[in-house]
């Protein structure tokens, strides 16, 4: 059994039962998730409301008919119109004078904007004045209203026209085409396919109109600028030839290339003559010096080694000749040598010849010596000069530096200038060649023939739309009735609407009384309890709850019926079981027995009297009643006392079970206080019972005092009812499998 309440705890329950009305919806239905789509409940639901459902289909079903009857046809003809991002180039290098589509991102806007041309007021007027429609009757007719009387303001007669043209004009774009459906809509079928076929020829010709008009302008534009420009340009080349002049400075522009980013060359930096001079005379400086070098380099070479063993004499013509010459002379001397003796005249004449011969080698080399040194001391004076030159030349490019500042300032204006002017001259030059010869991007693909059938009004649509209309105006107003009525209908509704176990259903009476049907163990209403029975025994993790408090919403739902029940149903299983009736205002138990209600809980309540005292026999065994007793005038002070912890808990410990009989839910406290003070709280629902939001208003009151409710008993559940065909209880029928055929009659609670 749950912990009872301890005697200080006791006189906080009615403070508690006070605070019912602010809880949410978790509080109502539990931590528990709605179950989920059922298909058979909202087909029952349906069922339920079939009359209306059908009511509100006719009624539009009617309607529809009535208004396509009542409605004037109109005719629809429809022109359409190819539009392309751009039109075609007439001159080879023309360009579109319009805003043309570049991008694949921007083509959805550029369509869109045509269709919003189209849709233009600009284009209505245009339209209007090409036709003529100003004070047309037979136009006002075609569109339903009343033409303007002759006297009336023109000003009025031009904006009903308008608006006319524009509110019965539809231009749509498909999705992925380009072909735009221009669509006009009218009583007469000529002047529908006329209008269309005038906005059709109106929208390129207003294209073109802007195209020639925005060219005009560009042209105009374009003149002046280049006036301007022109005028900028002459004052400019005059400043930078005056400032010249005056500081005798001489520009040669496009001469010597400049060197540009990344050490490319580019033209058009322009240079003066002492520039150049300088370029030239460095460059030829640098040359110089690298002439020097070279030659420093060959005197150095030979001036350190033997005259004969430098690379410039043994590669010297000469010398290679002279050196060969002497190797013959020299092998005739050995073989000479051989033969005769040191002063043999052939001997002496060869001896005589080398030596000349080496002699003219020893000249020879000076003579290469001398000649690269000359070289050097040609170079070394070369280099002097260019680098002195260098120098001066530098000095007065530096000096002319200074006179170039302001210089290059004018020279880049005037170059900016005269660059704007050459564009402005050549778009100039462009614009008029292309004036007035654009073509149109956009050309008809069919024109608007006059229409044979109407379009409106669609008998077959209007009734599909009002029967649309009206099966989801049902299903809401259904589905709202169904959310602002708590009445349980079928067993689903337990859980779908209170969020509460299902326990058990107890089907309608077809006897006399309840109890004359609880006597025949056979009986729909004794397998029914049987049946709640068996879900109790398994209700806690400890089986059958030691303390069982049976309370409902209203009076006369069956809970003293289900109390009596599930009292005899579980004595007859050998446990033993007391009932206490603790409804001390409209007591019923005592009834079932003699009706004597003498003494019973409003005596123990108040009294130190024993508690096995008050306890009946009822006949049955294993069962005992104690009755209500006499009503006390003040039966919620009793209830909450701590007299009743102290009696639940020693009936508790002398019997398996106790039952409580209590009093109602809604408007008392007495359940909400004694459901803290048990281990389960059993709801018991009738089928079918109007309420508006009872149930709901109940189970807060209940869940603000935190009990255990095991679920719910649904009672007079009559399977043959239409709008409970589709509960799976529908067919569960005891009644021909236990062979007896009674009467139906509403059971008594």
């Amino acid at each position: 059994m749950n912990q009872l309440a301890h005697p200080q705890d006791v006189a906080s329950l009615a403070e508690r039962a006070v605070t019912l009305d602010h809880l949410s919806n978790d509080d109502i239905y539990g931590e528990g998730k709605r179950p989920g789509f059922d298909i058979r409940y909202y087909v029952s639901l349906v069922r339920a409301n079939i009359v209306l459902i059908a009511v509100m289909l006719g009624a539009a079903l009617a309607l529809a008919v009535v208004t396509t009857m009542l409605q004037t046809p109109r005719y629809t003809a429809r022109a359409s119109v190819q539009i392309n991002d751009q039109s075609e180039r007439i001159l080879k290098d023309q360009e579109d004078s319009s805003a043309s589509v570049n991008a694949s991102y921007d083509v959805d806007r550029f369509l869109q904007t045509q269709i919003d041309i189209l849709n233009s007021r600009g284009l209505a007027v245009r339209v209007m004045q090409k036709m003529g429609l100003t004070g047309n009757a037979r136009f006002y007719k075609s569109v339903q209203v009343e033409a303007p009387a002759p006297g009336a303001d023109p000003r009025m007669v031009r904006e009903l026209t308008i608006a006319m043209l524009r509110s019965n004009l539809a231009a749509k774009l498909p999705r992925n085409s380009r072909v735009t459906a221009i669509t006009f809509e009218s009583t007469d079928p000529e002047m529908s396919a006329r209008i269309a076929n005038g906005f059709a020829g109106e929208f390129i010709q207003a294209n073109l109109q802007r195209r020639y008009d925005s060219s005009a302008y560009a042209r105009d534009f374009v003149s002046n600028q280049l006036g301007e420009a022109k005028a900028r340009l002459e004052t400019s080349e005059r400043a930078v030839n005056r400032y010249a002049r005056e500081n005798g400075l001489i520009r040669t522009r496009d001469a010597i290339p400049a060197p540009g980013p990344n050490g490319a060359s580019q033209t058009g930096g322009g240079s003066s003559v002492t520039t150049a001079s300088l370029l030239q005379t460095n460059s030829a400086a640098n040359d110089a010096r690298s002439a020097r070098i070279a030659a420093e380099g060959r005197w150095q070479a030979i001036a350190g080694v033997p005259l004969l063993s430098a690379r410039e004499v043994l590669s010297n013509a000469s010398v290679q000749q002279l050196t060969t010459e002497r190797g013959k002379i020299d092998a005739a001397l050995e073989e000479e040598r051989a033969r005769h003796l040191e002063d043999h005249p052939t001997v002496l004449q060869l001896r005589a010849q080398l030596g000349a011969i080496d002699a003219q080698i020893q000249r020879t080399a000076r003579s290469v010596r001398d000649s690269i040194r000359a070289d050097y001391l040609a170079a070394a004076s070369t280099e002097q000069a260019l680098g002195n030159q260098v120098d001066r030349l530098k000095s007065e490019t530096l000096a002319e530096q200074d006179r170039l500042v302001q210089y290059n300032l004018l020279a880049r204006e005037a170059d900016t200038n005269r660059a704007l002017y050459d564009g402005l001259l050549q778009r100039f030059k462009e614009l008029n060649a292309a004036a007035g010869l654009s073509a149109s991007n956009i050309s008809i693909i069919d024109e608007a023939e006059t229409p044979t059938s109407p379009s409106s009004p669609n008998l077959m649509k209007n009734i599909a739309f009002a029967l649309f209309a009206a099966t989801v105006l049902a299903m809401l107003v259904v589905f709202l009735k169904s959310q602002f009525d708590d009445t349980v209908h079928v067993p689903e509704d337990v859980e779908g609407k209170l969020m509460l176990p299902l326990l058990g259903v107890v089907p309608k009476t077809r006897g006399d009384s309840p109890e004359q049907e609880l006597l025949d163990p056979k009986s729909p209403i004794s397998e029914s309890y049987n049946s709640l029975r068996g879900a109790l025994i398994y209700a806690t993790s400890h089986g059958l709850p030691r303390t069982l408090l049976i309370t409902s919403s209203q009076p006369a739902e069956g809970k003293t019926t289900t109390s009596w029940a599930i009292a005899n149903s579980l004595a007859r299983m050998g446990r033993r079981v007391v009932l206490l009736d603790v409804d001390l205002r409209r007591p019923s138990l005592h009834h079932k027995l003699d009706g004597e209600n003498g003494r019973g809980m409003s005596n123990l309540l108040t009294s130190a009297d024993p508690v096995l005292s008050a306890v009946r026999e009822t006949g049955t065994e294993n069962l005992s009643l104690i009755t209500s007793g006499p009503i006390p005038p003040s039966p919620t002070e009793l209830l909450s006392s701590a007299r009743m912890e102290a009696v639940l808990a020693e009936l508790a410990a002398a019997y398996d079970i106790v039952i409580l009989d209590c009093p109602p839910v809604l408007g008392l406290a007495d359940a909400p206080l004694m459901s803290a003070l048990v281990e389960g709280v059993i709801f018991v629902v009738e089928a079918d019972r109007g309420r508006r939001g009872s149930l709901k208003a109940s189970l807060r009151r209940l869940r603000a005092m935190q009990p255990t409710i095991l679920g719910a008993v649904l009672t007079m559940f009559d399977v043959s009812k239409g709008s409970n065909r589709y509960s799976e209880y529908y067919g569960y029928d005891y009644y021909q499998y236990s062979g007896k055929d009674k009467a139906s009659t509403k059971a008594a609670a």
